[in-house]
């Protein structure tokens, strides 16, 4: 393994020019104090250089000449999901701990025996989720167990955009386009963490692309062993949407900005009763920020990452069960 010390900073290498790279994730590395951006990689050397001109670091063309560099620590790998397994991998064979863009692959196979590998290494392997370090949805936990809109009946969720340019990454599906692998996860992840791993599918429908066979969007029924419900929409032929609403016994909770609020924003948490409506602002967070945090923390103090592993595994498998059942209609 792969030893930092508190007083070094944690070198950086990073394959692939991706957008959220670019908009999110290397703005929040770049501004920890205990991280160093080495290298940036692209298969465009033009544009390798581009995200060296503005996070810092040595532009390479090509990403194998990256993974075997001495002065690289980690890697942060956000390509596109297709090429997540390979050069993860490869990085891990190199020694190097891997922040990976979510999912983790495109299959439970592959996760796990990525993980298993990391495992024997004694490497970190982080799928970034970045939604979950957001502070707001643990304290919408707190007020759920305190009895705050009563017992459980329902949950729903819905990350929607409207349509990205012609020839995005999205719309070719041989390379991990489409939308329900892409940011479909999104609310079945949301699903997990109030309902529980233990989720069925009680059903699915997808949007699918007529001519190029990507998912555009869909709908998907899920259920706990005690049937409570969970309705999820995702999709990018739509107006922008990214909330959750959770249905009680005596209310309801619900909350706007769930997956990607911008780092001042202020939470606010409505609760509605059949006579009365609260809301509730809450701290702004930076769940970029401390993403990155929980990553650098993992590398320097070994914290033990299971039952994140498991959380991955599960969501995979949940996934693909989805999409075993998911009713395809061509549009």
């Amino acid at each position: 393994m792969m030893n930092i010390s508190p007083d070094q900073r944690l070198r950086v290498g990073v394959v692939g020019c991706a957008e959220i790279a670019w908009r999110r994730t290397l703005p929040a590395m770049v501004a920890n104090p205990d991280i160093e951006v080495v290298a940036i990689a692209s298969r465009d050397g033009r544009r390798a250089k581009e995200f060296t001109d503005r996070f810092g670091g040595v532009p390479i063309e090509g990403y194998g000449e990256l993974i075997d560099r001495a002065d690289v620590d980690a890697i942060y790998n956000p390509l596109p999901l297709l090429l997540h397994a390979e050069w993860t991998e490869r990085a891990l064979e190199a020694g190097k701990h891997v922040l990976v863009e979510k999912p983790m692959t495109d299959s439970h196979k592959e996760s796990s025996r990525l993980i298993d590998l990391a495992g024997s290494r004694g490497l970190v392997l982080m799928e970034n989720y970045m939604f979950l370090h957001h502070s707001q949805h643990g304290e919408v936990r707190r007020m759920l167990d305190s009895g705050a809109i009563g017992e459980l009946r329902g949950f729903s969720a819905a990350f929607t955009f409207p349509p990205k340019p012609a020839g995005d990454i999205r719309y070719q599906p041989g390379v991990g386009g489409g939308a329900f692998l892409d940011f479909g996860g999104y609310p079945v992840k949301v699903a997990m963490y109030f309902l529980g791993k233990h989720l069925r599918v009680g059903g699915a429908v997808f949007r699918e692309h007529r001519e190029f066979g990507a998912v555009l969007s869909g709908e998907v029924l899920l259920y706990t062993p005690g049937g409570v419900t969970a309705q999820l929409t995702f999709g990018m032929e739509h107006s922008y949407r990214n909330s959750y609403r959770l249905t009680g016994s005596t209310g309801r909770l619900l909350l706007d900005w769930v997956f990607t609020p911008p780092e001042t924003h202020r939470p606010v948490v409505r609760i509605e009763r059949q006579d009365h409506r609260e809301e509730f602002v809450l701290q702004a967070d930076h769940q970029f920020a401390n993403a990155i945090d929980a990553f650098v923390r993992a590398v320097r103090t070994g914290d033990d990452l299971r039952s994140q592993h498991e959380d991955t595994l599960d969501q995979i498998t949940l996934l693909e069960g989805i999409q075993r059942q998911a009713l395809h209609v061509k549009v």
